[in-house]
């Protein structure tokens, strides 16, 4: 990521704070929620991806380590454990394969392809957030599915929040489901990381040194979003944020086409 300019760097720098904040906010979307904006800055899949799972594996785990010993110091934690363990021993047999061979995509496809799939995939997500309809399944097999394709758009594009989020959410209590995303994310995008380094794929350790600080500072303001999130209804945020992802999607394809 050298010789941007410094408005490119500035927006970059804007936009790992969001990162962060949606990331801890949700217990999701730090990637889906900010690769299409990063992408219209600096169309190169394959320097943010490995960012982005750095931060995710240790605000992840930060994240829950935090919760897990807040929960022990709770008298009344009737509630049980913050991590849905049931849940991820179901998950992740389903979604590790198509996770292998999306990230073998994402490793050897141009970014041009990389960029347009991911593209196409948020416009599906933004329209799902504006209508409010977001991918709903009452039956085991549509869960499979949608776990089996969230594997494989994980590793291509460390997206498929919109498609496991509603399978974990009919599985276990609301107060549970950040942290069981973060454990599932954590082990999705070890294997990402893991299969990038094998792969000679630049880790873009450098650029950690000044975006990990602003993932930071986002990282703080979203706890306090995620205590807010627990008790109010946050569709009209999801429907402006809906609107804003499709505009910049549209606009990223335009751009790969034209």
């Amino acid at each position: 990521m050298e010789g941007l300019e410094s408005w490119q760097y500035a927006t970059i720098a804007v936009l790992f704070v969001w990162s962060g904040f949606v990331r801890s906010g949700l217990g999701f979307g730090g990637a889906v929620l900010s690769l299409p904006f990063l992408l219209m800055v600096y169309n190169a899949p394959l320097v943010f991806l490995p960012i982005i799972s750095v931060h995710l594996l240790f605000f992840s785990l930060l994240t829950v380590v935090q919760s897990h010993l807040r929960s022990t110091r709770e008298e009344d934690s009737g509630q049980g454990g913050t991590v849905n363990w049931a849940f991820l021993r179901y998950a992740l047999p389903l979604m590790i394969i198509p996770k292998l061979i999306g990230v073998a995509g994402v490793i050897t496809l141009p970014a041009d392809i990389v960029s347009g799939f991911i593209f196409i995939v948020v416009s599906v997500y933004s329209v799902t957030y504006i209508l409010d309809r977001p991918f709903k399944s009452n039956s085991k097999t549509l869960d499979a599915f949608f776990l089996l394709l969230g594997g494989y758009v994980s590793g291509t594009s460390l997206i498929a929040a919109p498609l496991v989020v509603p399978v974990a959410a009919s599985r276990m209590e609301k107060y549970q489901l950040r942290d069981t995303l973060f454990v599932l994310w954590f082990v999705l995008v070890g294997i990402k990381l893991v299969a990038f380094t094998v792969s000679g794929v630049d880790l873009q350790w450098q650029q950690h040194l000044w975006l990990l600080p602003c993932a930071a500072v986002g990282h703080v303001i979203g706890l306090r979003f995620h205590s807010y999130t627990l008790r109010a209804d946050t569709k009209v945020f999801f429907r402006v944020l809906g609107v804003g992802l499709l505009l910049v999607s549209l606009a990223g394809l335009a751009r790969l086409l034209w």
